[in-house]
């Protein structure tokens, strides 16, 4: 592959809306350098714009995601931008050029033997194969660091397992067909390993966490040793961990967890910005409620709270704070005596918060005085339990966690306001705009979408929600070539099956989203828990901003 190839000539790229506020810019269905190269170079155009209220802009294999506050800056400017960043010069250079040492088989590739045997090989071969190839990072997505590279010899191109394992070691490198990837950390997944390398796709801690960039030039060196791969499992958490300890003791307030409840995490606005190195966004799933405690305590909208999940946790407090909770009802109580929703609530040393069961809504938002005061991992303190970053560790609390508080500095709000998202009965009805991919589907499965009650299954979780109910036919059997995700995007499995994708939904999907639920529907959404009913109904643009607008005026009106 040369040092710089020019763009061949190309369709007219296609701008699709993913909800009210991002944007895709789709480019040839095909996967191949030029086309790669052509989004990269319009992703870097666009960054270089610095446009107000662009928040992140994510390039794909064959396509751009650009993610914006509609309230800042309409499809309108955008489009202006796009138009721009399409002119851009036409000879597009290649990223860097890495080098993995890499161990082939034994415990570091346990799938290497059978990809031989499919490949008609002895596995030497086969690493041989896959170590004289110059690999190009098409994309980041799936884990945040995690690269897709192609294009792998079609001899070993060996499928996916069947079913993923439950566990793949950090290092380990993958081939799903011509792709081939590294796990930047411990997860489930479905590649066939064929061996690993000590080196981190992924560390937070770095100046540039992610090892690849898109447009990289990727090269595997077996290493002649094949001892097992002991390397630190981590992505940078110790750093994280390091610096959560030290917030820890410099803390002059804190509180301190005598239960943890079902799944209590820390999490904040989320961090924008890092898309196209896989990070999830993440962040509170209701941000209403997260901005509705934090006005009470006098708290920026971006302090960290605890977003506590249908069973609550036990907390006491180390010194005295202020404290208020906003969004389900969980039966709240300081002392025994019971706390009203969105009202800031003054506790003494020694107090002790507790929860009940829950009467509606499934997230409650404690915010303190101060915020919680953990370490910062690419600029925000919101927890993704999935890729293990944030919070305290990257994890939900658990028992004997000590939470730093940092100093109050605002005025609380004067008094409390009732939502209809702190109170769902049961269900909700979400409100959505056709696409990105709406064109894999017939109408049909529009009306199936609107007219179907959908259940939220037990399978669900902050990545997404499951739903059972009806499924949603596609037009025709073509595969999608793997895409930008959006948070609201009701994703559809091969099977039919429909998936909310939720705040730590991974970057990027291979199924197509039929529609987008609308950004002032998200907290409603948020909601939602397993048992509990979902209906959709399409709704225009400017609904949607009205609809929006109207939330972010209530919200100034408390602030």
């Amino acid at each position: 592959m040369n040092a710089e190839c020019r763009v061949s000539s190309m369709s007219e790229p296609r701008i699709r809306e993913a909800g009210d506020s991002a944007l895709l810019v789709e480019l040839d269905a095909v996967i191949n350098p030029e086309t790669n190269a052509r989004a990269i170079a319009i992703a870097a155009a666009l960054q270089a714009e610095g446009l107000a209220g662009v928040r992140d802009v994510v390039p794909t294999f064959r396509s751009v995601a650009l993610h914006f506050d509609p309230l800042v800056i309409g499809p309108g400017a955008l489009q202006a931008a796009i138009g721009r960043a399409l002119d851009a010069p036409p000879q597009l250079r290649h990223g860097r050029s890495i080098e993995v040492p890499t161990f082939y088989g034994g415990e570091n590739g346990p799938d290497l033997a059978d990809v031989a045997t499919w490949a008609g090989l002895t596995p030497e071969a086969v690493a041989e194969r896959h170590a004289s190839v110059t690999y190009r990072v098409y994309m980041l997505g799936f884990l945040p660091g995690f690269a897709y590279l192609a294009s792998v010899d079609e001899r070993i191109a060996a499928p996916r397992h069947a079913a993923p394992r439950l566990r793949v070691r950090a290092g380990s490198v993958g081939i799903a067909g011509r792709q081939t990837g590294i796990y930047p950390r411990e997860s489930p997944g479905g590649w066939q390993i064929i061996g690993r390398t000590r080196l981190r796709a992924f560390d937070p801690a770095r100046v540039s966490p992610a090892l690849f960039q898109p447009g990289d030039a990727v090269r595997f060196v077996p290493l002649s040793s094949n001892a097992d791969v002991r390397s630190d499992e981590g992505t940078g958490g110790d750093a994280a961990q390091a610096s959560a300890a030290q917030a820890g003791d410099r803390a002059t307030r804190s509180v301190t967890v005598l239960r943890p409840g079902l799944f209590t995490t820390i999490q904040d606005e989320g961090r924008w910005g890092h898309q196209a190195s896989g990070v999830s966004v993440s962040g509170a799933l209701d941000r209403v409620s997260h901005r509705r405690a934090n006005a009470a305590v006098g708290n920026a909208v971006d302090a960290a709270t605890l977003e506590v999940t249908l069973l609550g946790p036990e907390l006491r407090f180390d010194h005295g704070a202020h404290v208020a909770i906003a969004g389900a009802d969980l039966q709240a109580s300081i002392d025994g005596s019971s706390v009203r929703p969105g009202e800031a609530t003054s506790c003494r040393t020694g107090s002790v918060l507790r929860f009940g069961g829950r009467r509606s809504g499934a997230r409650a938002y404690v915010a303190f005085a101060g915020g919680v005061d953990a370490a910062p991992v690419l600029g925000s303190r919101a927890t993704h339990a999935g890729a293990g970053l944030g919070g305290l560790e990257g994890r939900a609390l658990k028992a004997g966690d000590r939470l730093p508080l940092g100093t109050a500095t605002g005025q609380g709000a004067p008094r409390g306001i009732d939502a209809p998202w702190a109170a769902t009965a049961g269900g909700a009805r979400l409100r959505v705009l056709p696409g990105p991919q709406d064109d894999f589907f017939a109408e049909s499965a529009f009306q199936i979408l609107e007219r179907t009650r959908f259940i939220v299954t037990p399978q669900s979780n902050r990545m997404g929600y499951r739903l059972s109910g009806a499924t949603l036919p596609r037009l025709d059997e073509r595969e999608m070539i793997s895409d930008a995700a959006f948070v609201g995007g009701i994703q559809v499995a091969a099977s039919g099956e429909p998936i909310l994708l939720m705040a730590d939904r991974q970057t990027t999907g291979g199924y197509p989203q039929i529609a987008t639920v609308v950004t002032a529907d998200l907290a409603v959404a948020g909601q939602l828990a397993p048992g509990d009913w979902v209906e959709f109904e399409r709704c225009s643009r400017a609904e949607a901003l009205d609809a929006l607008a109207a939330q972010e005026a209530m919200l100034r009106a408390v602030r």
